[in-house]
């Protein structure tokens, strides 16, 4: 029977100082919540398991999960050999130019030398007068071969056994027999020039590769070229201009 007064002591004091014990759990439950959210907030940039560089020391952190960090090996500074080797970079200059190719510059020199004119002067190759014009745009009619047709050069009447020369100074490309057009010799004077001599005697004196100056002696007037055999004896001569047929009046004085 005693032991209701002290069953209702204690239900007092429950009753009495129970709203205190709840209040004081409430402020440590939101006191504890508060830390660990200012934790959060005040917590490195980098999140968990992110590199974190230290503005003080250069040093890497890694942070663990729990929040903490691990410094890892410094950064190595930067050695005097290492500055040396920056500064010590060539840049290109703006205004540098690029070597030459020797063998560009040998061939430039060549092709420019092939184009530079060699002949100042045009003479006649043989004493003579035309009597077969230069013709590539009006036919003319041709009585060796009985029809009308083109006529790619001049021919000069001469005797047999004329003298023929060089119009101009130049070099001998080619020495031929042509089918048609018997013994052939070709001088090239440069700057795309070339003159041909054809209907010339046996026994032509130049062969290619020979300098020729204005009137030195190639060979003889003959009876070689078979497209042209009834036609008094003369030289038929061509100049031609990057391989394209020109009238040879237009270098020969008239």
């Amino acid at each position: 029977m005693k032991q209701q007064p002290n069953r209702r002591k204690a239900g007092g004091f429950v009753e009495g100082k129970g709203f205190y014990i709840v209040l004081f759990l409430c402020v440590a439950a939101i006191g504890i919540s508060g830390y660990y959210l200012f934790s959060g907030l005040t917590r490195q940039p980098g999140g968990f398991g992110q590199e974190v560089i230290s503005p003080r020391n250069g040093q890497v952190a890694v942070e663990d999960r729990q929040g903490g960090q691990t410094p890892s090996t410094p950064a190595a500074p930067q050695t005097s050999e290492d500055k040396k080797q920056d500064t010590d970079t060539v840049q290109p200059k703006a205004d540098a130019k690029p070597s030459e190719d020797p063998a560009a510059a040998s061939e430039a020199k060549d092709s420019q030398a092939s184009e530079a004119p060699t002949a100042t002067t045009f003479v006649w190759p043989v004493d003579g007068a035309v009597e077969r014009d230069f013709s590539l745009e009006v036919f003319a009619y041709d009585t060796t071969m009985g029809d009308w047709r083109t006529h790619g050069g001049v021919d000069i009447a001469a005797e047999l056994g004329a003298p023929v020369s060089s119009c101009a100074a130049g070099t001998v490309t080619d020495v031929r027999s042509d089918d048609m057009m018997g013994y052939t010799v070709i001088v090239d004077h440069g700057r795309g020039i070339e003159s041909v001599y054809s209907n010339l005697a046996e026994g032509v004196e130049v062969q290619p590769g020979d300098q020729v100056e204005a009137g030195s002696h190639m060979g003889c007037v003959g009876t070689s070229a078979i497209s042209e055999s009834a036609s008094p004896s003369h030289l038929h001569f061509e100049m031609m201009e990057y391989g394209v047929s020109v009238d040879p009046m237009n270098y020969l004085d008239e």
